[in-house]
């Protein structure tokens, strides 16, 4: 099964480039994590496509969506692009599905639409990450700030490195999908490089004390949104994960939401749906399938 790519407008008239896998049914929109593109559901989608209209989408800035040319990455420009896409599709309710960066941002869009949510999916992500987790993915960042490779095969030993527990099918698709080649034959990341060196970086310390303030107030929303959601929620979590605690995902299951579940899948860390497809699969079907 293959999916049809499609153009659909985002927020700011930026153009983004969403994966069409069926189009019958209840939608069901996943958003993929920081780096990744929307590819990285395409071991899950085949086993939803039956019985929901799947779509994934390229956040901006990754895959073949545009990059904004002021580099506007915000949680709230992310938002800002779904509720677009929605609205183009006249997407009234659909079941959301994030892994990390995009589970914050669907956390974020629940809180805002939380009439538009039939059920939700959250991926290794939370209001609260684990500071390893985050450190290791600022550092994987900073050592790499626009690399290029003579070939995908060399882009693939690098991602062998940075997904050591990923599945060797995996490793081809991201290579395949993850970089495009220049001019002079060289390939290089589709994802902007000004996304990348936003991570972890602030220009001055009044620039910190600013992105500090607004990811508290997002931390803030992101909680509260978990308060409010009276729709069905899974949260899935990596054993092995260093990015979302198992305290922080019992807290978020347990204590916050009303009708909330927690799935933990073996032999995966943060990227979850990459590292062991068939145990996301088992974890997430059921639930989204009212089984």
């Amino acid at each position: 099964m293959e999916p049809r790519s499609l153009p659909v407008p985002g927020a700011a008239g930026l153009k983004l480039n969403m994966l069409e896998w069926s189009r019958e049914g209840v939608a069901m929109v996943m958003l993929h994590g920081f780096g990744n593109e929307a590819h990285a559901w395409d071991d899950f989608a085949p086993s939803v496509a039956p019985y929901y209209r799947v779509l994934a989408l390229d956040l901006r800035g990754h895959g073949d969506s545009d990059w904004h040319p002021q580099a506007a990455y915000d949680y709230d420009d992310h938002v800002a692009d779904l509720e677009a896409v929605t609205d183009h599709h006249a997407i009234d309710r659909m079941v959301l599905i994030g892994h990390s960066l995009g589970g914050r941002i669907s956390l974020l869009y629940g809180g805002r639409h939380p009439e538009k949510i039939a059920g939700l999916v959250i991926v290794d992500s939370a209001p609260e990450l684990d500071r390893r987790g985050t450190a290791r993915i600022s550092l994987d960042v900073a050592q790499q700030r626009e690399p290029d490779f003579g070939s995908i095969a060399d882009y693939e030993q690098e991602l062998v490195h940075a997904y050591p527990a990923a599945t060797p099918a995996a490793i081809r698709r991201m290579a395949k999908y993850g970089i495009r080649q220049r001019e002079d034959g060289r390939w290089i990341l589709k994802m902007d490089p000004a996304f990348r060196g936003a991570v972890g970086t602030a220009a001055s310390e009044l620039d910190a004390r600013a992105v500090e303030e607004r990811s508290q107030r997002h931390r803030e929303q992101m909680w509260r949104a978990l308060e409010i959601l009276t729709c069905p929620v899974l949260v899935v979590r990596g054993a092995a994960s260093d990015v979302l605690s198992p305290d922080v995902a019992d807290r978020m299951a347990d204590e916050k939401l009303e009708r909330g579940s927690l799935a933990v899948v073996p032999r995966a860390g943060h990227s979850v749906m990459i590292d062991n497809p068939r145990g996301f699969e088992a974890a997430v079907l059921p639930f989204v399938l009212g089984e």
